[in-house]
């Protein structure tokens, strides 16, 4: 199961001439910076989907989170989805392959890479993907943040990116962070990995925020 999410590359936020929305850069290669920026726990919120197998996919799925563990040595990325679907939690662990020089994460499903690019905004809590950029027929952008509800001058950053990139309002599937139904694997999985001695998702999240804190994000 392939999210686009799972796809990308990073990108500044540059301004647009005067009158025109802000519409994020997805051209530029990622860095350590920005493999710090995303790592930890994340929520997917929102997306806007005209490829037709997201768009069917994100059409199931009532909410989802992950935990992002960069590895800056092998170039990868731990991906630990949990993903409710229905009234099933699904939960996967991968890899996504990160190509510095061409700015991308590929996600590898059944022998199929998945492409995209990771678009960062101003606010440091939130991001969003792209896949297809450059095809309006199958153009693909969602959402996410470390916390399950935004405000709306996050989401607002959203729309602006739709709107630039030719989509709108109305194409928008949400989730519900209501309708979650994996809290309770997410908690076995942390009591695991305590008994084991490991570190935890949960330790990485509050590490994360201390780097905020202290001004290294």
């Amino acid at each position: 199961m392939a999210l686009p999410w799972a796809l990308a590359v990073l990108s500044l936020l540059p301004l647009l001439d005067a009158g025109s929305p802000v519409c994020t850069n997805h051209t530029v290669p990622i860095t350590k910076a920005a493999l710090d920026r995303i790592s930890g726990r994340w929520f997917y919120i929102a997306s806007a989907y005209r490829y037709p197998a997201y768009k069917e996919l994100a059409s199931k799925i009532k909410t989802a989170f992950f935990y992002m563990t960069p590895n800056h040595t092998e170039d990868t990325v731990l991906l630990r989805e949990y993903i409710t679907i229905g009234d099933n939690c699904t939960y996967k662990s991968s890899n996504l392959t990160i190509n510095r020089e061409n700015g991308t994460l590929v996600k590898y499903e059944n022998g199929t890479g998945h492409f995209g690019y990771l678009m960062l905004p101003k606010d440091n809590r939130t991001y969003m993907l792209i896949a297809f950029p450059d095809d309006p027929q199958k153009i693909a952008v969602s959402f996410y943040a470390d916390k399950p509800e935004v405000t709306s001058e996050q989401m607002d950053q959203f729309y602006e990116n739709l709107w630039c990139r030719g989509m709108n309002k109305s194409e928008v599937m949400y989730t519900d962070d209501k309708k979650d139904l994996c809290k309770t694997l997410e908690k076995q999985h942390e009591e695991e990995r305590k008994a084991k001695g490991e570190k935890t998702e949960k330790d990485t999240v509050l590490d994360k925020d201390v780097g905020d804190v202290g001004g290294l994000s």
